[in-house]
């Protein structure tokens, strides 16, 4: 299999009947019970596990996901194809499995493009057998993937111009009328680490095929986004969202276009928000 990370629904189809392959749902146990691929397993708590990023919290992450990764079966062997429904319904969870998979120093992993939608939509069987994996022993790295920032490197950007810290949240976490997709008062403060520039995720994707999923734009398309808020690829960009799901998107979409020095603070707006000590700017966004 090619070192790309993304991966079309025929390439997974034809790899799945020649090498070794764990496919990933990150889906709610409902839409996996509705249909899936066959062979995937169901593996929702990449989407819901919300992560600290002091010693304790990294640390029980990395228990969890090794234990969870190695229950689908991953020994190192296999190449993971993580997907969720199509690539803007789940909050950029299937990329979060990627960088999570990353983060733990697995050796292959990769996302399936435009998600289930695109695997129905080429054709593709689909079904509603659930599969039992044969659990297997995760390889956790001895030390971890360097595609993350923990809060205080976050907070150490901040007095760093050479660092572009990047908010991909939605317009109106962005703008502090609401604190989390999961509800304005989710969280104890809304408003955005200062500093922050703003892209928001949707804008590296577009629909394909007619409309029936959602995909990335092209390279070129994604920079000149990038461009808009003086991101180039040499540029050292620090993402974050809400919880490191929209941030694993972009993540993606922006180490797929060829901007090299991408990392994502994975505690994102959950944790920043919920330490007081942490500055913030509040309202409406200044000129």
């Amino acid at each position: 299999m090619s070192g790309q990370v993304l991966i079309e629904p025929a390439q997974l189809q034809q790899a799945m009947a020649t090498e070794p392959i764990v496919v990933i749902d990150t889906r709610d146990p409902g839409a996996y019970a509705r249909g899936h691929i066959p062979g995937a397993v169901n593996l929702r708590e990449i989407f819901t596990y919300l992560a600290t990023t002091d010693h304790e919290g990294l640390e029980a992450m990395q228990h969890k996901f090794a234990a969870a990764f190695g229950a689908a079966g991953l020994s190192g062997k296999e190449t993971a194809v993580v997907y969720e429904d199509t690539m803007n319904t789940g909050f950029g969870q299937s990329c979060r499995g990627y960088f999570l998979l990353k983060y733990l120093g697995y050796p292959k992993a990769r996302v399936l493009h435009g998600g289930y939608q695109a695997w129905v939509s080429a054709g593709l069987p689909a079904t509603t057998e659930p599969t039992l994996p044969a659990p297997a022993q995760f390889p956790l790295a001895s030390a971890p993937g360097a595609v993350m920032v923990d809060k205080d490197e976050m907070l150490a950007a901040l007095n760093d111009p050479s660092v572009i810290k990047l908010d991909v949240r939605d317009v109106d976490e962005w703008i502090a009328t609401s604190s989390s997709p999961y509800g304005p008062d989710f969280c104890p403060r809304k408003g955005r680490i200062p500093g922050a520039r703003w892209l928001e995720w949707y804008r590296l994707m577009k629909p394909a095929d007619g409309g029936s999923m959602v995909k990335f734009k092209a390279r070129d398309e994604v920079l000149a986004e990038c461009q808009t808020v003086g991101i180039q690829p040499h540029s050292r960009v620090y993402i974050y969202c809400f919880k490191g799901a929209r941030a694993s998107n972009t993540f993606l979409a922006l180490k797929e276009a060829g901007v090299h020095d991408v990392k994502i603070y994975f505690g994102s707006w959950n944790e920043w928000s919920r330490d007081p000590a942490l500055p913030i700017e509040e309202g409406f966004p200044a000129a």
